[in-house]
Parts: structure tokens; C-alpha cells; sequence
């Protein structure tokens, strides 16, 4: 069962309450999106350590039930 946007959004927003979270569903098909994320907990951090921290945020769900995600993230400008 294909993960909703709401909860990818939940689940990003739980764990960085002062983000910007916007999340798009890239084919229409549940499995494959692409989120922007700014959040000033990224402040300081490698492009590569700002994506492990958004998708430590998600639990496990990326490979299972959440197929693809395009990421972008930055902090607030």
C-alpha cells in the first residue's frame, strides 16, 4: 500500500516542527515523490547529512512502503 503525502509530510514535520515541508507525487501513483525541506535544524550540515536526517525522520518507511523521494533540502533564507 503506497504511502499518502499527508503522512511523508507528518512524519518530516514531527521530527523538524519549524520546517517548510512541500511534497509533490511525482507520477500520480502514491510511490513516488519529491519533497522540498527547509529547516534550520540543517544549519551547518552537508548536503548528504541534511538527507540522512530526513530520512531517519521516516522511519524506516524509504525501500518499503515509500518506493522513491526526490529530496531537496536547504535552510531558511
Amino acid at each position: 500500500m503506497p504511502m499518502p503525502a499527508s503522512e511523508i509530510e507528518r512524519l518530516i514535520k514531527t521530527a523538524f516542527p519549524d520546517a517548510r515541508v512541500e511534497i509533490q507525487d511525482l507520477a500520480g501513483d502514491g510511490d513516488h515523490y519529491a519533497a522540498t525541506v527547509v529547516s534550520e535544524a540543517f544549519r551547518g550540515k552537508s548536503r548528504v547529512q541534511q538527507h540522512q536526517m530526513v530520512y531517519g525522520a521516516l522511519q524506516g518507511q524509504m525501500g518499503g512502503v515509500l518506493h522513491a523521494l526526490a529530496l531537496t533540502t536547504s535552510v531558511p533564507a
